[in-house]
């Protein structure tokens, strides 16, 4: 799949799902666990891709051939982060620097295990993107999460903050007075999945696990996405 437009385009504002952590507390990579009837691998591609995010790109990393071979992911195209083990950071640089070819203005990144976002949520994150905007979803006073929409301006400066299981939360909190917080209370929600190994084998299902209330925007945790 190609990752370029059209010059007649508008403007494009890329997606980027991080699914390339091996799950460690879960027992398996987050990308092969299902949640309501899909992967979450799949669902990411499919809310992003459906609030009209374009080009779509996923990074892989731990047992990325089985999530090639396991799930759809024919809406976006697929990158593979062989230092996925040394964290979050590392998906991150991968994914923005395959987008940099591309004539995306913005990106929303989003992780693997949070689907409670919704498309709406991306879709008022993704409202008016130009290449120097940055945006969080807000999810009640001082809670900042995903999605997150980075500027194509800040590529660089994402890029060298994103080392180790750090994201872009640092390079947000030094320009927190540039942040754009949108509401998304309303139509999503951030949790992310706790997948203890036993309920999964018991029950099938997902526990969720909301952020800490001053949690950052694009931070990473060991053992996320």
């Amino acid at each position: 799949m190609q990752l370029s437009r059209t010059p007649a385009s508008p403007p494009a504002v890329a997606a980027l799902e991080l699914a390339a952590g091996a799950g460690r507390r879960f027992g398996r990579p987050k990308a092969l666990v299902h949640h309501r009837g899909s992967l979450l691998v799949e669902r990411a591609v499919r809310t992003l891709v459906g609030a009209g995010c374009s080009p779509a790109l996923v990074v892989l990393g731990a047992a990325a051939a089985r999530v090639r071979a396991d799930a759809d992911l024919s809406a976006a195209r697929v990158v593979g982060n062989p230092r996925w083990a040394t964290g979050l950071g590392s998906s991150l640089r991968v994914g923005l620097r395959a987008l940099a070819g591309t004539d995306a203005v913005a990106v929303v990144v989003l992780l693997v295990d949070m689907p409670g976002v919704s498309a709406e949520a991306v879709r008022r994150v993704a409202a008016g993107a130009t290449p120097a905007c940055l945006a969080t979803a807000g999810y009640g006073p001082g809670r900042r999460g995903h999605p997150v929409l980075l500027g194509r301006e800040h590529w660089p400066g994402v890029c060298a903050c994103a080392v180790g299981d750090s994201g872009a939360g640092g390079y947000l909190r030094q320009r927190l007075d540039r942040v754009r917080i949108v509401p998304c209370a309303d139509v999503a929600d951030d949790a992310d999945l706790d997948l203890p190994p036993a309920a999964t084998a018991a029950t099938g299902s997902a526990t969720a696990t909301p952020p800490a209330a001053t949690g950052s925007a694009a931070d990473g945790r060991p053992g996320r996405g």
